[in-house]
């Protein structure tokens, strides 16, 4: 079965092929002096300032709410106290979700929900008390509140100095005149005193502002990635239930991919072993009614029964090389390989450099892997040469597929490449795709060296 590229090796059009676009026109201003004027930048200054009230809010809640549930402990009201904080704990992780989604672009997935066998209030109290999901939302009510006091104190006197200082030449002459000077008193004891009010200390004035603006997004930007930390490792779901997502979405792959096959196997068995099979009995029988009365035409009769064996065993053949070739079980994938690239219709190198065999589950899908990228080559690359080659890294094993045709390759939804994409990706595998318009291209897969 091949896999096909979509709308395959071709061109494409459309913005952002060739041609220096509006996006590369307004990103001519160096980054630094850019930084300040962005709206990025205001969005994450705008998330520091929110996270001071927000997290005075939150860890009032958190620590009244705590403290007297545990009081309350003595008593049975203390659980349903206790429970009501992390439930409350949730709804605020709910809003600081929203908020790093609108302000910091921060994509958190909703964490997993209460388990729950029973209904009713005390089953309710009993999930909210076990979730560690519920606790984690605590924590971070707590934690939240020292970091966003820290980070708005930091956040807000560089920005209020680098801006106030940037425009100090717009602003000097609102400081009286005292004793002849006129401008903003750096020190002054009785005896003598600093003023910045000529025009070589104003422009230094203006020029270190101008440092602390360019500075400011960058510090801010810094202080953020804090909060996406946070917000990500305690506010989404636990990485065992992500894990367990990821693990049932493989084996919904793996299942939908099992069943492609055997229907697949099953089609190419009726429309083709099977039909010859049955024609060849039919051509037997009617060879035996004439054996007696013409034999000659028995004979020939029997010949081209032979030729449709012959057919029908070297389709076979090919169905359970498509399945899992013998070579591949006997001798491994440098062999096997080799004899997928001897199929080709363009010259392929074939390079294998492994210190030993990788798991055989492993091993059928690397096989699988580059027979369908061989076969698009085929098809759709309109290709004059190829090259395979297949080496180890760490506990990893490297798949790279190059050709020197067309090019315009892509992972499309739908596409034969998504496909087989999504089969790599149920083994913890990945697919790179290379592939310019006009070519080359250069697929790379990985796979893990034990499935």
């Amino acid at each position: 079965m091949a896999t096909d590229y979509g709308h395959g090796y071709g061109h494409r059009s459309g913005p952002g092929f060739g041609g220096a676009g509006a996006g590369e026109r307004r990103h001519r201003l160096p980054a630094p002096l850019r930084a300040p004027i962005e709206a990025r930048s205001w969005r994450e200054f705008g998330y520091v300032l929110l996270s001071l009230p927000l997290g005075i809010i939150m860890f009032t809640f958190a620590v009244t709410m705590v403290s007297l549930g545990a009081g309350l402990l003595i008593t049975f009201l203390g659980v349903p106290v206790l429970a009501a904080a992390l439930a409350g704990c949730r709804g605020f992780g709910s809003l600081e979700r929203a908020r790093a989604r609108g302000l910091l672009g921060v994509e958190v997935a909703e964490p997993e929900p209460l388990r729950m066998k029973k209904h009713g209030a005390m089953a309710w109290m009993g999930a909210m008390l076990k979730s560690g999901t519920s606790w984690r939302h605590l924590l971070y009510a707590v934690v939240q509140f020292p970091w966003s006091v820290f980070s708005f104190v930091v956040a807000l006197n560089f920005w209020a100095y680098g801006w106030a200082l940037l425009t100090y030449p717009l602003w000097f002459w609102i400081f009286p005149m005292y004793g002849g000077q006129d401008g903003l008193q750096l020190y002054g004891d009785g005896t003598h005193s600093i003023y910045l009010d000529n025009p070589f200390e104003i422009t230094v004035t203006a020029l270190v502002g101008l440092l602390f603006t360019m500075a400011t997004p960058w510090i801010v930007r810094a202080l953020t990635s804090v909060d996406r930390l946070m917000v990500h490792g305690l506010l989404g779901p636990s990485r065992l239930a992500t894990r367990v997502v990821e693990l049932e979405s493989d084996r919904g792959v793996v299942v939908d991919t099992a069943a492609a096959d055997l229907r697949r196997i099953e089609r190419d068995l009726h429309d083709g072993a099977q039909a010859r099979l049955v024609a060849l009995a039919m051509d037997l029988g009617l060879a035996k009614e004439k054996l007696a009365e013409d034999p000659e035409a028995a004979a020939r009769m029997v010949d081209e029964a032979h030729g449709e064996v012959k057919t029908a065993l070297q389709e076979l053949r090919d169905l359970a090389r498509g399945i899992h070739p013998a070579v591949l079980t006997d001798r491994g994938l440098d062999a096997a390989l080799s004899a997928v690239a001897s199929r080709c219709t363009v010259p392929v190198q074939v390079e294998v450099d492994l210190p030993a065999r990788p798991a055989p589950a492993i091993e059928g899908i690397a096989y699988f892997t580059v027979s369908e990228l061989l076969q698009n080559i085929s098809k759709h690359a309109r290709a004059t040469r190829a090259s395979v080659d297949v080496w180890r890294v760490e506990n990893r094993l490297m798949i790279q597929v190059a050709d020197n045709g067309v090019g315009g390759a892509g992972v499309s939804e739908g596409s034969g490449l998504a496909g087989l994409t999504e089969r790599l990706d149920a083994v913890d595998g990945i697919l790179v795709v290379d592939s310019p318009v006009a070519g080359p291209t250069r697929i790379t897969a990985e796979l893990p060296w034990r499935g």
